[in-house]
């Protein structure tokens, strides 16, 4: 019988445009969705924005729209990427919704009015409020100094330099980061989950080390219900309880009963994968599917349903404590399993950054007529089922692509249909010889291991093995050599069988792709007249080919020089954005457009002075300027900040800038401008820089075109501060 599976991703908080951190988690996802089509299971797999909460609200308030018009402009924008990256959802819903509001409430008084006893208790506590925003601050918004490390600048809920968790009331001289001002406490009713009630505990030490988790992510997870001393000599308790409220203003979902208090964005942010699902079967989407004529309840409560869900490691807490807990104790099922990635890093682990020109913008890549299967196939041969982070690097992703797919993939195809095509008018022979039987029937055989593979999540094995496969036909190639057999009509009996047998490996070779590559999958289909849409399909040789068509063309340096040229190289770093969760290492999305305001862009979150101190902008005189061979953007100063050696010897800074537009390098020699000195070097494709020159540009490039870069007066000398 096939099997019932609710496939889920996490939900992209609806504040900013898909990163190419969920771009992986979808592809992870997709590929396993549709591994499991071609087994012949009846997948249900939905996603959906998660769009309450304060940063939102806040966001659409600096835009000057409504929440629900500011999140409905972002979900207007997500198609483009998932249809762009093949990525087969059934349902993109949203969390704020009437399915996900009926949900969410009902899910609540399940869990308040148990027979054995409620697990919602209502408490007064001490909370922070902003007297200028008129409203109670949640932990992200408020900074201040750590109580424990005594770091500066720390969100209210951990410290990100120690790792130290704590209430926002123990930090140091808190101050809001949303307009400076120093918090007032005040009471306020809020409404807490009884995680540490003993029936949830219990429940949670059993479903969390049953063996259904990574062991690495259940490992970690049991670290949270003892006891322990942490570095400093103090103690953290086991579970905690969880406040699932907040206080109006809030964009969300109202508590039954409780007026204007609000669900906390993680309660009802989960739920959606249920709404989703609930709409998608309201719309009679299972039924058109898989002739699933059941409703969304019987579904649910079906023994034989299957819920999984692909998260990042940041997330952990809420699906694998938080989540299953509310619907265990709310009488739902919870999930089979949850299966937890890393983050993804860019060129050698470094961290992402738009502004500077090491991120990798997944519209960007499609502008450049760059091939989504490249990134599905390489990041498919990066994951394994561990919870481990993954690098995307520019010239691996080349030799992967080049290599595995064109040069041992591809070209087995290109080898032999030509010869098919002119010599034996499109038909192959079904007589492979016997090193040619043997040969597709070891290809065949290897689709169980494969599959295992693929069930597993483990991708890189998979096509590990589907390369090592390639590169035994590719020996089969050389041995055979139908280039040579093609020069004597004496051995077309020969070149017939040679060429037969390699279409008929390159198409179970393409069977075992298809998860990862299924729009070469459905070319390769026109091509052969195979079907490539199950897994366990009784295997029947190729008998004919159409003219062949170029499946796939090869990476080119200058497609990665433009993928990861910056846009806007000079920008300021982009400002922090708070939020309740993210899916995976990413920059934070940019302040929003606004033509009404001053150079066309809103002005960034309120910042301290400490904020402020941590930049180190110097004067810096430009000693040598000149163009950069192989770019039209860039131009390569060398700058003298005023430093030297362990000699005494003056030394100098080597900055590139994106300022080719609009200065001659002549012009800027000798020049005093501004450079960010404590900038961390980037390692660049013409070399390395070393800081950043500050210059400025308006936000609407189209209708203001230009980029100026700062120049102080005269008196300046080189290595003075700016204050």
């Amino acid at each position: 019988m096939p099997r019932q599976l609710f496939v889920t991703t996490a939900l992209p908080y609806a504040n900013g445009n898909f990163h190419i951190g969920h771009i992986m988690e979808y592809i992870q996802a997709d590929i396993w969705v549709r591994f499991q089509r071609m087994q012949g299971n009846a997948v249900n797999f939905v996603g959906a924005d998660d769009t309450h909460g304060a940063p939102i609200m806040i966001a659409a308030e600096k835009a000057g729209v409504t929440p629900e018009q500011f999140v409905a402009n972002i979900a207007a924008g997500r198609k483009q990427y998932l249809d762009g990256f093949h990525i087969s959802f059934d349902n993109w819903h949203s969390t704020h919704s009437p399915e996900n509001t009926e949900l969410a409430r009902q899910i609540y008084r399940d869990l308040r009015d148990r027979a054995d006893g409620s697990l919602i208790e209502v408490r007064t506590i001490e909370q922070f409020f902003d007297p200028e925003k008129n409203m109670f601050l949640p932990d992200r918004y408020i900074k201040g100094e750590c109580p424990k490390c005594h770091a500066k600048d720390q969100y209210g809920d951990n410290c990100e330099v120690c790792g130290s968790v704590y209430a926002p009331t123990d930090l140091i001289n808190p101050y809001s980061a949303l307009s400076g001002a120093k918090p007032e406490l005040k009471n306020s009713e809020h409404y807490f989950f009884k995680l540490s009630d003993p029936r949830c505990v219990e429940f949670l030490e059993n479903w969390t080390q049953d063996g259904k988790l990574q062991p690495e992510v259940a490992n970690k997870i049991k670290e949270w219900f003892s006891v322990r001393t942490n570095p400093d000599g103090t103690q953290s308790e086991g579970l905690g309880d969880w406040d699932i409220s907040r206080d109006a203003p809030y964009f969300g979902i109202e508590i039954p009963d409780a007026p204007g208090k609000y669900f906390y964005v993680w309660l009802d942010a989960p739920v959606g994968y249920l709404a989703s699902l609930k709409n998608w079967f309201d719309k009679g989407g299972p039924k058109a599917k898989h002739g699933d004529t059941r409703s969304f309840d019987e579904y649910m409560a079906a023994s034989d349903t299957e819920q999984y869900h692909f998260i990042g490691k940041d997330i952990v807490t809420f699906h694998t404590l938080f989540w299953p807990a509310m619907l265990k104790f709310s009488g739902r099922k919870t999930p089979n399993n949850v299966f937890v990635h890393g983050f993804l890093t860019v060129n050698n682990g470094e961290k992402m950054s738009k502004s500077r020109g090491t991120g990798l913008d997944p519209l960007k890549y499609l502008s450049l007529g760059m091939n989504a299967e490249w990134l599905r196939y390489y990041l498919a041969a990066k994951l394994s089922a561990r919870n481990e982070d993954i690098d995307f690097n520019a010239d691996d992703f080349m030799a992967r692509v080049n290599s595995d797919l064109i040069g041992k993939y591809v070209n087995i195809a290109s080898r032999a249909a030509g010869f098919i095509t002119k010599r034996f008018d499109g038909k192959l022979t079904s007589d492979f010889g016997s090193q040619g039987f043997a040969l597709v029937n070891e290809l065949r055989e290897a689709a169980d291991n494969i599959g295992r593979l693929y069930e597993d999540r483990d991708y890189s094995k998979a096509t590990r093995e589907i390369m090592l496969l390639a590169d035994k036909v590719n020996a089969y190639v050389d041995q055979n050599k139908p280039w040579d057999l093609a020069k004597d009509a004496a051995n077309n009996q020969a070149l017939h069988q040679v060429c037969s047998v390699l279409i008929n490996c390159f198409t179970v070779l393409t069977r075992y792709l298809a998860p990862v590559l299924p729009n070469l999958a459905n070319a390769v289909e026109t091509f052969t007249g195979a079907n490539l849409r199950e897994w366990h399909l009784v295997q029947h040789d190729v008998a004919a080919i159409q003219p062949y068509q170029h499946l796939m063309q090869r990476v080119t340096p200058e497609q990665l020089d433009a993928l990861f040229e910056p846009k806007e190289p000079l920008a300021p770093a982009e400002p922090a954005q708070a939020a309740p969760k993210k899916v995976a290492k990413s920059a934070p999305a940019a302040v929003p457009a606004d033509p009404n305001a001053p150079g066309g862009e809103a002005l960034a979150p309120t910042i301290s002075i400490d904020d402020f101190a941590k930049i180190d902008l110097r004067i810096a005189k430009i000693v040598n300027c000149e163009a950069v061979e192989g770019s039209t953007k860039l131009l390569r100063l060398t700058l003298d900040v005023g430093e030297k050696n362990a000699e005494g010897q003056p030394t100098t800074r080597n900055v590139f800038s994106g300022i080719a537009s609009m200065y001659q390098p002549e012009e800027l020699v000798g020049q005093l401008t501004v450079l960010v000195a404590n900038l961390a070097p980037r390692k660049m494709k013409f070399g390395m820089s070393e800081g950043m020159v500050m210059a400025a540009s308006h936000a609407d490039e189209g209708a203001n075109p230009g980029i100026y870069i700062l120049n102080p007066w005269p008196g300046a000398q080189p290595g003075m501060r700016i204050h």
